[in-house]
Order: structure tokens, then C-alpha cells, then sequence
């Protein structure tokens, strides 16, 4: 069988992945960046993340870049968004493919790898100056994660698989930066029937809001496809 190779006189330019990871920490939001070992920009924070190999599509070189620079796998990932001005890279034309992640801190030892000389949470409201063009990525991240967690029970992805009613709600708060009544948020989440009473209370917290709860992400899913809307 004859195999046809054409050859495009295009410019070719290059393409990365960046992820914005975000956990959550004694009740505050925080990213997850990594100090660039290797110019440009050596010695400043930034996003994990890397050019993409022939042999992979976006979403496997997201995912491969985040554990090769992070040690963290196996976490809730989605697109965010391409980046593609013309001078966002000073190594030439670079387009990028933004990804964001949630991840549960408790779950993962960080570790720098690759061309990470290290690796550090910082509080969403501390971070540093970011290179690239990663404030403006981080900035639609940050929109993009309030937006959802009002439509899309994305939040449970940073909690711990046990957590109360009052950790949710701060969780909530923390995210939209906006204070939520109590009885309201609570009747909102019990109705959508996707938490499990694990009928265990708190020790030393006597209030009922005090148990513990978790997702049901099989209910979820099944709920899903039954055009189940999840809103907060």
C-alpha cells in the first residue's frame, strides 16, 4: 500500500501544556507552582507543564507534565483554555493548552521532578509574580472554578472522602469568596440526595451539622444521565 507523505511549507510552531492546580487547606484555597529550573525564566514560579510529544494527544502530555514535575496522578483534570499570543514565550511561537486540577492535598507528597528545582502550595491570596503568561491563565482559572462549583459538584474533589456540612460550606465560601446562609446551603445540598450519612458525629462538636458525610459519585453519574442539574 503506497503512502502518501506531504509536506506542509507552514510554520510550525510549538505546543505546551500548563496545569493550574489547585488544593484546599485549613479553610483556604491554594495553588500548586513549581520554580522553574531552566530558562527563561529560571528561578521563577510557575505552572507544571511541558511541550507535547508527537506520539501524545493535550490531555496525556497535561497529565504526564503534572506527575513528571509534581509526582501527583490520578486527579480530576479538564481543559481550561489555549493560549496563543504571538510573544507569550520568549523562546519563540509557543502555543499552550491550559488545564486546571483538583487535587486533595492529604493525598500526595509533593516532590519537584524534571525541570522543577522545587515545588510549593501557596495560598491563593500570596502568590508570587508567575512567568509566562501564567497570571492571565491563572486569573481564567480562578473564573472558571467559581463559575463551575455553582453547577458541577467539582468541589468534593478537594475535600477529604469524610468532611461536614460546615467544611463543605466553607469550601464554598472560600471559592466564591461570598458568606452563604447556613440553612439554606444545607437544605440545597441535602435535597440533591448525593451525600452519604455516614451517622457519625464529630467527636466534641455537639451541633447536627457536625457528622460526617461523602459524595456519592455513582448516584451522581446515574442522576447524570438522567439530565439530573446539579446547582448551588
Amino acid at each position: 500500500m503506497e503512502t502518501n507523505n506531504y509536506c506542509y511549507e507552514y510554520p510550525r510552531p510549538s505546543v505546551t501544556t500548563d496545569c493550574v492546580i489547585f488544593g484546599f487547606d485549613a479553610g483556604e484555597l491554594k495553588l500548586l507552582l513549581i520554580e522553574r529550573g531552566i530558562e527563561p525564566f529560571k528561578g521563577i514560579w510557575a505552572f507544571p507543564g511541558g511541550f507535547l510529544n508527537m506520539e501524545e494527544n493535550s490531555d496525556e502530555c497535561a497529565r504526564r507534565e503534572l506527575f513528571e514535575e509534581t509526582g501527583i496522578e490520578n486527579v480530576f483534570i479538564e481543559q481550561l483554555y489555549t493560549f496563543s499570543d504571538v510573544n507569550r514565550d520568549p523562546r519563540g511561537r509557543v502555543i499552550t493548552v491550559a488545564y486546571y486540577a483538583l487535587v486533595k492535598l492529604s493525598d500526595f507528597k509533593i516532590q519537584a521532578g524534571d525541570d522543577a528545582q522545587s515545588a510549593k502550595w501557596f495560598p491563593i491570596s500570596q502568590i508570587p509574580s508567575l512567568a509566562f503568561d501564567h497570571n492571565l491563565i491563572l486569573r481564567m482559572a480562578l473564573n472558571r472554578l467559581r463559575s463551575k462549583i455553582r453547577y458541577q459538584p467539582i468541589g468534593f474533589e478537594l475535600l477529604s472522602e469524610k468532611f461536614t456540612l460546615p467544611e463543605l460550606q466553607n469550601l464554598y465560601e472560600t471559592i466564591l469568596e461570598k458568606q452563604l446562609d447556613r440553612r439554606n446551603f444545607r437544605k440545597k445540598i441535602l435535597e440533591t440526595h448525593l451525600l452519604i450519612d455516614h451517622q457519625e458525629s464529630v467527636k466534641g462538636v455537639p451541633h447536627k451539622g457536625a457528622k460526617y458525610f461523602s459524595f456519592d459519585k455513582n448516584k451522581y453519574k446515574t442522576l447524570s444521565e438522567r439530565g439530573f442539574n446539579f446547582e448551588i
